[in-house]
């Protein structure tokens, strides 16, 4: 530990303190609850933390999403997962109601499902195992873990009694994984703040930009025939392929140059067809194909903009078949719109929490990237609050049968945010 002041040690040993007595039990018990996106355990998550927020003495504001209202509103950032309800969660340093939070400490507590449970070998994804300083489960990394470095560090500067240089706020969110429900209704409920961490699983880095991601479904017209003549049909199967070779030409001309802050990565912009769905019986030629996936947005690019580009393309592709110049391709945009979100260039609070993570670690300050998902970040810069990542473990974890995070990871970002808080 180094450069550190009077206050920011009595800080940190308070945070050594709790940690060492609750920082994994508060995961394991986090991670038991099993809040896929869109269950109702999603609220049984924010109820836990919001428990915790109250315990420690913030103001809390829980309360039931309008998700009517929501869905009409033209800015909404779409869902995937079907949902009866949804719970916004804001906890804030009792102060004056005007005074704008300093600095606010984002998470998510909803999880994407397990799949295919046999992959998982260690053991039920919602039983936490802890194993060599590790913990293995659903959402370990993507992002309870975050989500506890954020209470932990909160309660470590609520305990040690040093004056704070303002208000700060804990907002936790529903709905990340399937467009970002949950923190567009945070925001449109008027929460606010100077700046935010968002502590997602970063590897050691600071991410101050995402690329975006659009759910697309296309769907292909065929003509039924009995198999045993199919060439008196048209398969939606054969006459896709050439949609689908087109696109995946597209990927590789948006990814031709995508500047220094994605160039780490092999493909920053991912154009990938995840689902394809056609016939309906194995003896007949299948009139009907739907494909479902992911078009990757370039950083500054606009959502409308990069729709066009790909229906386009799209478009190019069937005018050139005979079949589908008849029949072209039908393109909707449904489920997840991410569009891309970018750190403001030149804001102090980059530096702020890079110099935190080095005197907390005792090593470098963490280096700068941009990341090719979409993640909350969009929506907070986007509403005028400059927001980074920065949270314990490794995205190649996440979504993954082996997610997991180190506990000594979650341990170096709670001491990062500590610091934070305290100097910004």
């Amino acid at each position: 530990m180094s450069e550190t002041s009077v206050d920011e040690r009595r800080a940190l040993d308070a945070l050594e303190e709790l940690g060492e007595q609750t920082l994994a039990p508060m995961l394991a018990e986090l991670m038991a609850i099993p809040s896929i996106t869109g269950s109702a355990a999603e609220s049984d998550a924010q109820r836990w933390v919001a428990g915790h927020l109250e315990r420690i003495g913030f103001d809390v504001d829980l309360w039931s999403c309008d998700l009517a209202a929501l869905r009409c509103d033209p800015e909404f950032p779409g869902t995937e997962a079907a949902r009866d309800e949804a719970w916004g969660l804001v906890g804030v340093t009792p102060g004056g109601a005007e005074q704008v939070p300093r600095v606010v400490l984002q998470g998510h507590v909803d999880v994407v499902p397990t799949g295919d449970l046999k992959q998982w070998t260690n053991g039920d994804p919602f039983t936490p195992r802890l194993s060599g300083g590790v913990m293995y489960g659903r959402g370990a990394c993507d992002m309870k873990a975050g989500v506890v470095a954020n209470l932990v560090a909160v309660e470590a500067v609520m305990r040690s009694g040093v004056p704070l240089p303002g208000r700060i706020a804990v907002h936790s969110v529903v709905s990340e994984e399937d467009g970002g429900l949950g923190a567009f209704a945070t925001l449109r409920r008027g929460h606010t703040g100077a700046a935010c961490v968002i502590t997602e699983p970063t590897s050691g880095t600071v991410i101050t930009a995402n690329g975006g991601a659009l759910t697309f479904e296309l769907t292909v017209t065929g003509l039924a025939t009995h198999g045993s003549t199919r060439y008196e049909g048209v398969s939606a199967l054969d006459v896709f392929l050439p949609v689908y070779r087109a696109l995946q030409d597209l990927e590789r001309e948006r990814n031709a140059d995508v500047g220094p802050v994605m160039a780490e990565y092999p493909i920053a912009y991912p154009l990938m067809v995840g689902r394809v769905d056609a016939g309906d019986w194995s003896s007949s030629v299948p009139d009907r194909l739907v494909a479902q996936g992911r078009f990757g947005i370039r950083l500054g690019e606009g959502v409308a903009a990069a729709r066009a580009i790909f229906e386009e393309r799209v478009a190019e592709a069937s005018a050139a078949d005979p079949w589908l110049r008849d029949h072209p391709v039908d393109v909707d945009w449904s489920g997840g719109q991410f569009a891309s979100g970018q750190f403001p260039s030149g804001h102090g609070f980059l530096g702020v929490v890079r110099r935190a993570y080095a005197d907390a670690t005792g090593g470098s300050p963490p280096r700068e990237r941009g990341a090719p998902y979409g993640s909350d970040l969009r929506l907070y810069n986007a509403g005028g609050i400059p927001s980074l990542h920065l949270g314990p473990g490794e995205v190649r974890y996440a979504h993954s049968p082996l997610e997991q995070v180190r506990l000594s990871e979650v341990a170096d970002v709670a001491r990062a945010l500590v610091l934070t808080l305290l100097r910004s």
